[in-house]
């Protein structure tokens, strides 16, 4: 079984830019959320673009570009002015980015613009439109293999992560760059989130509360390089992680709720498990879609008690999103890269604001201080990322320690 070697992380996030700003963030118990939203406060695109090229692209570009400058950057195959040779056939080297809407400021900006009787942008369709991010990323670094964007709602980051997978295993290519990004913190998705009922109306993200009302819009991107194992081995890559496997399914039930009783999202979770060959017991962290929404964390509950059974209640649990809110189509993304580095640190971040733990969720809950994993007996540690979405979308990553 071929396993995908994580040769680099990039992320942008509300905790800052950086992957390790993500990560000590998180572990430290520090929030993003500012005034019921998670913003990029601290991105600059400059920092990383120059001006025109900043203009020629959707903030939902922008964030993923510089996720995947660093990215690039740590797996060694670029310096640090982005300069150098790339380690395999620039052919042989696919792309796969997720974004859930794609360029939502670009489309919003435009339509206003277009009722307002002003010039469109002669950018605005290729700005906008969803795979922008993933051309945006292949044409900065030279990518010249497989291609695509994926868009399936709030999995769609992680389910870039499964595509690149697939791709390394059928031989399609060498090395690929996956990732996510989501930048739709405009009035629209405001509204029409609120109209839903979907957004939590005190601001607070709070997974797994007795209380949780709903999640937070955030933004971001994450990237990550993935290598085939034996190749990032020969070339002397230092290896962060291994995505083993993944798993997807559809709930084939309605529109935007989850199977109430998780039987949807289980077999996501059973897919991966068996795609990895890893079994249940094996399972150490769980790193939650953890939204906030009461039904969803119910549901989230249910898939893991029919996935892995008894073994459930030793197995820590948490959401990232109580620390950024809920960005989207990069969530997947983001979390997994979370999920890699607490791999490395052999800990369980915790879930925020997390004072009253729902008693029907009967879960192994992380609060206030990282918990230790436990002794893995030799092998390296073993964590899920679940990522669902909007439409029925389930989609499960399992990833290991180096």
């Amino acid at each position: 079984m071929i396993n995908a070697a994580i040769t680099g992380v990039g992320a942008v996030t509300p905790l800052g830019v950086g992957a390790e700003s993500l990560f000590t963030g998180w572990t430290a118990g520090r929030s993003g959320i500012v005034d019921g939203e998670g913003a990029c406060r601290d991105f600059d695109p400059t920092d990383v673009l120059t001006r025109k090229e900043a203009r020629r692209a959707d903030r939902s570009s922008q964030l993923v570009l510089a996720a995947s400058t660093e990215a690039l950057a740590q797996a060694g195959w670029t310096d640090a002015d982005g300069g150098g040779e790339l380690p395999y056939a620039s052919e042989r080297i696919g792309t796969v980015i997720g974004s859930g809407i794609g360029g939502f400021i670009t489309l919003t900006e435009n339509h206003a613009a277009m009722l307002q009787g002003k010039p469109v942008s002669p950018l605005a369709i290729p700005l906008l439109m969803a795979n922008g991010p993933t051309g945006q990323v292949a044409l900065r670094h030279g990518l010249r293999g497989p291609s695509y964007g994926v868009v399936s709602a709030c999995a769609a980051g992680a389910d870039a992560i499964a595509a690149g997978l697939r791709d390394l295993r059928a031989g399609a290519v060498d090395a690929v760059v996956v990732g996510g990004t989501e930048a739709a913190m405009v009035d629209l998705a405001r509204a029409g989130f609120g109209a839903m009922d979907a957004l939590s109306t005190t601001g607070q993200s709070r997974p797994f509360h007795t209380e949780r009302d709903g999640f937070v819009l955030a933004e971001g991107a994450a990237v990550l390089v993935l290598e085939r194992e034996d190749r990032a081995r020969e070339r002397g890559a230092e290896i962060l992680g291994l995505v083993r496997g993944s798993g997807s399914s559809q709930d084939a039930h309605h529109l935007t709720a989850p199977t109430p009783d998780g039987s949807g999202a289980s077999r996501a979770v059973l897919a991966a498990l068996d795609n990895a060959g890893v079994p249940a017991e094996h399972v150490d962290y769980i790193n939650a879609h953890g939204t906030g929404t009461p039904l969803n964390d119910k549901a989230e509950t249910g898939a893991m008690q029919i996935a892995l059974g008894t073994h459930l209640q030793q197995t820590p649990i948490s959401s990232l999103k109580s620390a950024l809110g809920h960005s989207l189509g990069a969530s997947g993304a983001i979390e997994a890269v979370a999920t890699v580095l607490a791999l490395a640190a052999r800990v369980a971040p915790p879930t925020l604001n997390l004072d009253q733990p729902d008693p029907e969720l009967d879960l192994l809950h992380v609060i206030g201080e990282p918990m230790p994993l436990r002794d893995t007996a030799g092998r390296a540690p073993v964590a899920l990322s679940t990522s669902f979405g909007f439409g029925g979308h389930n989609t499960c990553i399992v990833l290991g320690g180096s």
